[in-house]
């Protein structure tokens, strides 16, 4: 049976999806693309341009503008691929902490959506990707060959994001994480277009107690490349 050309992975924040997109692509000789780059790319859009992040309408028209393309990576310094901007590469800079705090909020605008999925698609339709997000199997890629949601309890993401954080010398408090976490769940599950939720014929996984490399074993099995 063929490998299929399109893997779609969804779920929630810290539930494994980004490390299993990224391992199996490694394993398939795929683009690992994690869609979640590109609303940090249009966030950091609107911070240079200066922009007011809670006007709707201005930051829709600057996500339906700027190109952004996600491609393998260029160089050795710890990326698992280039994010391009426009042109300029921006791989590192979607990372800094302005862009984290405001990219929930970028994310959520629905005509930001639309023109992310656009430009997803356009990605995808390129072919041997491993697409991971929260609404691939559901809206961006409902053709892919095969969906994974992969799920985790809210206590389970928010001790990993902890312990995460506290791997990079960083300070955290695990509560604060926690109330976040269920912010975020919040935000993603009711929005009005694209909520999280699994697609109807992804298959469901959740990672409490289970390694990444239990998981991805059990992925292998559904490859049927065991």
């Amino acid at each position: 049976m063929p490998l299929p050309s399109i893997i779609a992975i969804d779920g929630p924040a810290a539930s494994g999806k980004s490390t299993l997109a990224y391992r199996l692509a490694q394993l398939l000789g795929y683009l690992y693309l994690d869609t979640g780059v590109m609303y940090r790319a249009v966030t950091l859009a609107a911070l240079k341009g200066n922009l007011e992040l809670d006007d709707e309408a201005a930051i829709t028209l600057l996500g339906e503008k700027v190109l952004i393309d996600v491609r393998p990576p260029s160089q050795e310094d710890g990326r698992s691929y280039d994010v391009l901007l426009n042109g300029e590469d921006v791989t590192w800079t979607i990372r800094k902490p302005e862009v984290e705090a405001n990219v929930s909020k970028i994310s959520a605008y629905v005509g930001v959506r639309r023109a992310m999925t656009v430009q997803q698609r356009k990605i995808a339709s390129r072919g041997k990707v491993v697409m991971v997000g929260r609404d691939i199997g559901t809206v961006v890629c409902p053709e892919a060959g095969l969906k994974i949601y992969l799920d985790a309890s809210v206590e389970e993401r928010a001790k990993r994001r902890f312990l995460e954080i506290g791997a990079r010398g960083e300070k955290s408090d695990y509560e604060s994480i926690l109330i976040s976490m269920r912010r975020r769940d919040k935000i993603d599950s009711t929005r009005p277009v694209a909520p999280l939720k699994p697609a109807a014929d992804a298959v469901v996984l959740n990672s409490d107690g289970i390694t990444i490399d239990q998981v991805l074993d059990k992925v292998k099995l559904l490859l049927g490349i065991g």
